[in-house]
């Protein structure tokens, strides 16, 4: 489109995404305090964050791959298709999941190219009350129509996102008339908040220049909207339950073909309120309010295949902010639930990071919100995560918490860290201790190689079990279990005095007693401890 007068094209979408990530950043507390519709829990800024910062992860992605080549770059539809997909998969909440079928909108448009921005946003705004059960004027929505019906088809991209971000600010404004629990609040929609940042950022990509931010207002009444919210909500009053409305929040990625989709929507706009389901081409994202959690999960699995499966309790609780915080705390990555359970037991704040889906960084920032201390210790368990937990961190530092990372490469040394950690010792002292037990854990796992590959122990094959010591093959086997005899056997050459398996269910029957009997007859000396690995691969710690 670069050719013809436009000005959208791949390094564009890219400086977006890191723009629009910037501005939810700064934004995101104001976000989040004005949030009292559909539900006023509070999450609408970081929920808008996590999803743009998912879709600027998948458009890096796409940069990353071309970099070997300064000759080749991606192509606008390469960047806007990656955009699109990483919002979908990556959507949070009500209005996140709107914005991720927003994006998608205008990606369609892009990739055709078959009109500029105007019709982009013309298309986004449609596609995104197609994707809600019972559209609310005074919404994300509202927003996002006045913004495309500002747009001015033209050739000039600039003068079409001036006009857009206009209109948007100007229907922003309104919102408080049209909604009732907003007016009552005196608060705009916190949504609709969320995209003038977003279109803002594309406006400030285009042109070079950022337009002047909207501060949202600060909520006049905090705790009068709460009780309204539900009965105001995205559709027909329902029979209320005990908190006032629907007890849950329930999201999941469906694989389904379109008609299993239309029975879904049906089969959920039954169930309860604020029914979103976003996506296409065989791939969704379903966000729905239900007082039986179960019941919209059976009905995705009768469409298709769910999974990325989020269910959140509306707490009725008072909020964090307002109980007294603990003086330390400790935030954990986890590869699974059992593992989950097992820190949670021992007083951890836990993250799940799922097969291929590290937790971004807004996600760690969030739990150290949730864990509420003073000071917190923070477990990556993944040396992947090395960058995104030390911008948690300073992100938590600036909100006035005391952030230790402890540079854990897996899960068993954030283990070993954790049974060493006494929240009443001093906080350096604590630090020190667990980082030592941390350091002195060597870490395996085991893993099945999915293709032909060079390695550090040779060449493997597609299905051969590859065992793995501080990060690096060490070991081609055929056997899962006599692999991790071999894995173990090699770290225990070197020393120690514990250790600990992590089992995961799938595990073959027996396995965790073969392998504690193979270290008792090897090394007498050794004690073994088994934990339960739902969820996780098969790994081994030697401390």
């Amino acid at each position: 489109m670069a050719g013809d007068g436009r000005t959208i094209d791949a390094r564009v979408v890219r400086a977006w995404c890191a723009l629009a990530l910037e501005a939810l950043g700064r934004e995101r507390e104001e976000l989040d305090a004005i949030n009292v519709y559909p539900v006023a829990d509070g999450d609408t800024g970081t929920n808008l964050y996590l999803t743009v910062e998912s879709a600027a992860r998948s458009v890096e992605a796409v940069f990353a791959a071309y970099e070997p080549s300064v000759a080749v770059e991606p192509d606008l539809e390469d960047a806007v298709r990656a955009m699109a997909h990483g919002a979908l998969i990556g959507a949070r909440g009500n209005s996140g999941t709107i914005l991720a079928q927003l994006l998608r909108g205008m990606a369609e448009v892009l990739v055709e190219q078959d009109g500029g921005v105007a019709a982009a946003l013309r298309r986004a705004a449609s596609s995104a009350r197609e994707a809600v059960a019972h559209p609310v004027e005074g919404t994300i929505l509202s927003v996002a129509t006045a913004a495309g019906s500002a747009a001015v088809p033209d050739d000039d991209d600039a003068a079409a996102l001036l006009a857009a971000y206009a209109g948007a600010r100007t229907a922003l404004d309104e919102t408080p008339g049209q909604l009732d629990v907003l007016g009552r609040a005196g608060v705009v929609d916190a949504g609709g908040q969320g995209l003038l940042a977003v279109l803002g950022a594309l406006l400030e990509a285009v042109t070079g220049e950022a337009p002047v931010r909207r501060r949202p207002v600060p909520r006049a009444h905090p705790a009068e909207p709460a009780a309204q919210s539900q009965e105001e909500s995205q559709r027909e009053p329902r029979e209320p339950c005990a908190q006032g409305g629907p007890a849950f929040e329930v999201i999941y990625l469906l694989e389904a073909d379109d008609p299993a989709v239309v029975r879904l929507k049906e089969r959920l706009d039954g169930l309860g309120d604020s029914l979103v389901v976003v996506g296409g081409d065989g791939l969704w994202n379903v966000h729905v309010h239900v007082d039986d959690a179960g019941a919209a999960v059976e009905a995705g699995v009768e469409a298709g295949r769910p999974y990325r499966i989020r269910i959140t309790h509306f707490d009725t609780a008072p909020p964090a902010e307002s109980r007294e915080p603990v003086q330390r705390a400790v935030v954990a990555v986890v590869p699974g639930e059992g593992l989950a359970v097992l820190c949670e037991t021992a007083g951890a704040t836990t993250v799940l990071a799922r097969p291929g889906e590290l937790p971004a960084s807004g996600e760690l920032v969030a739990a150290i919100r949730r864990a509420h201390a003073r000071e917190v210790v923070l477990l990556p368990n993944a040396p992947e995560l090395r960058h995104t937990a030390a911008a948690a961190a300073e992100q938590a530092r600036t909100e006035g918490v005391r952030v230790a990372l402890i540079p854990t490469r897996s899960p068993v040394q954030g283990i070993a860290a954790l049974a060493v950690h006494e929240p009443d010792r001093r906080f350096d002292e604590d630090v020190v201790a667990m980082t030592s037990a941390a350091g002195a854990t060597r870490y395996g796992e085991l893993a099945v190689a999915e293709r032909q590959s060079f390695t550090s122990a040779g060449v493997c094959q597609a299905g051969d079990v590859l065992g793995l010591i501080d990060g690096d093959v060490a070991v081609i086997g055929k056997d899962l279990a006599s692999t991790a005899e071999t894995v173990l056997d090699r770290m225990l050459s070197a020393g120690g005095e514990l250790v600990t398996l992590v089992v995961p269910d799938e595990a073959p029957p027996g396995l965790a007693d073969r392998l504690e009997s193979h270290v008792r007859r090897g090394h007498l000396a050794v004690d073994t401890v088994v934990h339960d690995g739902a969820g996780a691969p098969l790994m081994i710690g030697v401390e």
